[in-house]
């Protein structure tokens, strides 16, 4: 297992930051839930999801991937630790505590859409600058919409480092009105928000208007359109890529598989088109099973962009 220092033959390591996450996933519900009443489901599952997605996807790609996590003494922490495990993944961003770290999310999800309850035990976190100076990654994954001055002092030690920062949304709050968010964009080389993401931050009334909005901040914007596939600009350049028809059994997870996705391409040296081709096949291959548990390998993934749409 790689240590903290040095990079892989593959474009170097990526360091995610982000907490695990256990989805109870209940699928095919029988009607909506609301309070006072019961409502069967005709599916469940248990997975391990939150920042483990995007870890363990570099993983299955071949990627060196170095995930600052902290686990405790609950059930649902050793769950996760031993899914990690089995995937071989690297531990040497775990942080251990002595007492319970719980983070869960229950997920009721339908094929085209789902509702989410979460909760988590608080944690210190770890200096996000700390973090990158440390293990000096090719490239930084953020899960969610991160801004202030903390941030942007971490996102200076990864410019200087020459890291390569990705940063998701995940219905963060947040707008381009904010100059703090103004200034972590600028700091950020691709942002990733889904088109509800977008649209509510942009303060637009379409995925186009909030795509030009935020192409003025970030040098790279990628808008996810679930079924739809996704759009991304960059440098003027603007890219769609149709995703195909599936069978749909669970929608958790698919927009942080699109995320390795694309990211893998990236340091490959892939093309924008390239990239967000990666992108949506690793996350319409997710929706195929519950939760992460479809996440693609090397092989798999050039099966699956082999099949998209032109």
């Amino acid at each position: 297992m790689a240590g903290p220092a040095g990079t892989d033959a593959a474009g170097g390591r990526v360091l995610v930051v982000g907490a695990y996450s256990v989805d109870l996933v209940f699928r095919g519900l029988a009607g909506p839930v609301a309070f006072g009443n019961e409502v069967w489901a005709q599916g469940f599952g248990m997975v391990p999801g939150g920042a483990f997605t995007l870890a363990m996807g570099l993983r299955r790609l071949g990627r060196e991937a170095v995930w600052a996590a902290d686990f405790g003494t609950d059930v649902f922490s050793q769950e996760v630790l031993a899914v990690a495990r089995a995937e071989d993944m690297n531990e040497h961003g775990f942080r251990h505590h002595p007492r319970p770290v719980r983070n869960v999310t229950v997920a009721l999800s339908r094929p085209d859409d789902r509702a989410m309850i979460a909760y988590e035990d608080p944690v210190d976190a770890r200096p996000l600058g700390e973090l990158i100076a440390t293990y000096r990654p090719a490239a930084l994954m953020l899960p969610y919409l991160q801004y202030g001055p903390e941030v942007s002092d971490a996102l200076d030690v990864a410019a200087r480092l020459g890291a390569t920062v990705f940063m998701d949304c995940q219905d963060y709050p947040g707008s381009v009105d904010m100059p703090a968010v103004q200034k972590a964009l600028g700091q950020v080389d691709v942002f990733a928000p889904n088109a509800a993401e977008a649209l509510r931050m942009t303060g637009t009334g379409s995925v186009d208007e909030a795509v030009e909005v935020l192409a003025g901040l970030v040098s790279t914007v990628v808008v996810k359109q679930d079924s739809r596939g996704a759009v991304a600009v960059e440098n003027g350049e603007r890219v769609a890529q149709p995703s195909l028809p599936v069978e749909v059994v669970d929608t958790t997870g698919a927009g942080d598989c699109f995320n390795v996705g694309f990211l893998h391409r990236r340091l490959e040296g892939g093309t924008l088109a390239a990239c967000l081709a990666a992108g949506v096949a690793c996350g319409t291959a997710s929706v195929t099973a519950t939760g992460s548990g479809a996440a693609l390998d090397a092989a798999g993934l050039e099966q699956w962009v082999a099949r998209l749409p032109g």
